[in-house]
């Protein structure tokens, strides 16, 4: 059975600010660098076949620092694995957006990538990963938006934020994908106490 890791990558100055990325290229903060190596060291200790990583630079850094220091060979980028495109909204705070397109902003028609457009996206890769890993473990380095929109359709949301550099863990099932860990930071504890 495929077992699948999401992980959200490391902060960014963008994250910080409270401004929506999307799919505009940003780079990790030292406290994201720093987010990764962490993961990193804490993945090492795990057993996982490779790392496919959203192209997007935040994500590819996250991936190629994971990988160093996890000895988890990265395998490639993905860009079917970008956060979700929210069009004219992007690099903006919600301060911005509100002033802008007022409070309804989510319900205009700014350029913003659709539900569909993003479950297109992954029901390709998801087909794809499960027939080259039926029993393999891979790691997928991608974004908030685009991780927490498919844990939304296959019914695994939860109200939590998905943070930065957590690990969320889904085991394929015959009956669909099972959810095994959610928003597990515990490789940040050193750096929380």
């Amino acid at each position: 059975m495929t077992t699948i890791g999401f992980i959200r990558h490391g902060s960014t100055e963008w994250n910080r600010l409270g401004k929506l990325q999307g799919q505009l290229d940003t780079d990790l903060t030292e406290e994201g660098r720093q987010q990764a190596r962490l993961l990193g060291l804490r993945l090492a200790k795990e057993t996982w076949d490779g790392i496919i990583s959203s192209d997007l630079t935040r994500a590819r850094e996250t991936a190629q620092i994971v990988s160093d220091l996890s000895g988890i060979p990265l395998i490639r980028t993905d860009k079917r694995l970008r956060e979700r495109k929210y069009g004219q909204v992007e690099g903006t705070t919600i301060a911005e957006r509100e002033e802008r397109w007022g409070p309804n902003w989510k319900l205009q028609e700014l350029g913003q990538e659709s539900d569909d457009e993003l479950w297109k996206r992954w029901i390709e890769l998801e087909a794809e990963l499960i027939q080259a890993y039926p029993k393999g473990k891979i790691l997928l380095i991608s974004h908030g938006g685009f991780i927490v929109q498919i844990l939304r359709v296959l019914r695994m949301d939860s109200e939590d934020f998905l943070q930065n550099t957590s690990l969320t863990i889904l085991l394929r099932q015959d009956e669909g994908w099972e959810l095994q860990l959610y928003n597990c930071l515990t490789h940040l504890q050193s750096i929380t106490e």
